[in-house]
């Protein structure tokens, strides 16, 4: 594994491990920002991942517009600890997917469709079923019961 003999016969012989303190400080100098920062981490939540600020951004536009003077560490520290309690938070409040044997949902709508080169919308109907995780897909000349039970009637689910 590569490593060397003499620490793991000092790991084997302790008795008891002991964990090393972190040592927890206030920073005055977060505390004009730390709503700021709260807000813009919210804000992310509700983007897609790769649009969200990362704390070197978060750090630089503090520095440029709210005059921050403490350091990227600081700021750092502190989007990631806030991250984490909100993850924490959201995981705690989100309900578990349940899906059943034999359930399924469908929608319909219309979409762009490329046909003999000319774009046009038809009428689509999706079933999907979410215990398999599989899907039926069906577009349609146009959007009435007869094309709905004439192109599904041959199918069986």
């Amino acid at each position: 594994m590569g490593i060397d003999p003499r620490t793991v016969k000092k790991y084997a012989n302790q008795e008891e491990f002991k964990h090393k303190q972190v040592q927890k400080r206030k920073a005055p100098v977060m505390e004009h920002v730390n709503p700021i920062i709260d807000k813009w981490i919210k804000e992310d939540l509700k983007k897609k991942k790769k649009f969200h600020r990362t704390a070197k951004r978060m750090f630089t536009q503090l520095v440029k517009f709210h005059i921050f003077k403490g350091s990227y560490r600081t700021v750092r520290d502190y989007v990631s600890k806030r991250k984490k309690e909100l993850n924490d938070y959201i995981e705690e409040a989100a309900l578990p997917l349940e899906s059943f044997p034999g359930t399924a949902q469908v929608d319909f709508g219309t979409a762009p469709f490329s046909y003999q080169s000319k774009v046009i919308e038809l009428p689509y109907l999706v079933m999907s079923f979410p215990y398999s995780n599989t899907f039926y897909f069906q577009v349609f000349p146009s959007e009435n019961t007869e094309c709905l039970f004439r192109y599904t009637s041959n199918h069986t689910f």
